[in-house]
């Protein structure tokens, strides 16, 4: 073999193999900077351009997982009033059943005065059940300051599908009571237009004429005149007291099967969070599987690709030495 001072193949076979060995050591040097075996599109279209689509699903996930959270909180907040509400009715129930044992006149001003601070405390207990402007419990979004909206929309999956929960009082307790208080079964003297319920308590039939926003002033079962509100009350057929206790009952009921419906909403929330997370938590691992890098394939590489490097300028050293030598044939 001919050795040529103008044409060294030795250097320029160093050459291109110090270059290749230097363009891997820096691809492997930014998988181990990032930790990524695939950072942009260069490194791997189809890998990077698929981990981008999953990596946007997972952002997408992501807000539909912060709105189940905040329908759960709203859901919670308003069963935890609902069943607050539910106590008071009970108290409720105690004192008007009490009407019956205390005829004189400052004994029914008493109860009666006791029965409409209980309604009171339940309007402002369902106008408080307010979070981020959402109240489930109000008659109307003037009900209380602060109120824009009687129902709750949320959005359950990637895909843009929605739920609602529509305020109760203007679905399951607005149309039974409307029902049953407009219906020839129940008649009370006294509560306020059935068109025209401003209030939570007027809406079960328990309190009259409410102002918007404002609590109970007084109740159907005793009248202005100090007197037991007995004539033209009537419950499925229950007269007299048997018929106000029989209100009460139902208020009871209606407000128990808000807080079933409630538990069941909250508990089909939850199952949309959970399954969220997990579809989460997979397309992240989905997106890490095709453009995470093994940190311990590339620590090892690494220190593969350094050692080529080393041995690269060692042959290249080698290479550009051998015309340095020819000078010693003449001499």
């Amino acid at each position: 073999m001919s050795v040529s001072i103008n044409t060294n193949t030795s250097s320029m076979i160093a050459i291109e193999t110090l270059n290749a060995t230097q363009t891997a050591l820096s691809q492997t040097e930014n998988a181990v900077a990032t930790g990524q075996k695939v950072s942009t599109s260069a490194d791997n279209a189809a890998s990077y351009g698929i981990a981008q689509q999953m990596t946007g699903n997972v952002a997408g996930q992501s807000a539909v997982n912060d709105g189940l959270t905040f329908a759960s909180q709203i859901v919670s907040s308003t069963n935890t009033a609902a069943n607050s509400i539910l106590s008071v009715l009970k108290d409720v129930q105690q004192q008007v059943t009490s009407l019956g044992d205390n005829q004189s006149a400052t004994s029914l001003a008493q109860i009666s005065s006791q029965i409409t601070s209980d309604l009171a405390e339940i309007d402002t207990i369902a106008r408080n059940a307010t979070l981020n402007g959402v109240n489930l419990l109000s008659a109307s979004t003037s009900d209380g300051l602060g109120i824009s909206s009687s129902s709750l929309s949320f959005v359950t999956g990637l895909q843009g599908d929605q739920q609602t929960i529509t305020g109760y009082a203007t679905t399951s307790l607005g149309s039974s009571y409307k029902t049953q208080l407009s219906s020839a079964s129940v008649t009370v003297s006294g509560a306020s237009s059935i068109s025209t319920k401003n209030s939570l308590t007027d809406l079960l039939g328990l309190g009259s004429s409410a102002s918007m926003g404002a609590d109970a002033t007084s109740n159907v079962f005793v009248t202005a005149d100090g007197t037991l509100n007995t004539n033209n009350f009537s419950v499925a057929g229950t007269t007299g007291l048997a018929g106000m206790v029989a209100l009460v009952q139902q208020a009871i009921i209606a407000m128990t099967n808000v807080t079933s419906d409630l538990g069941a909403k909250a508990n089909v929330i939850t199952s949309m969070s959970a399954y969220g997370t997990t579809l989460s938590n997979n397309l992240t691992s989905g997106a890490g599987a095709l453009t995470d890098a093994d940190m311990t394939a590339e620590s090892a590489k690494l220190t593969s690709l350094q050692t080529k490097q080393s041995l690269g300028i060692k042959a290249l050293a080698i290479a550009n030495s051998q015309s340095q030598n020819l000078l010693s044939l003449f001499q």
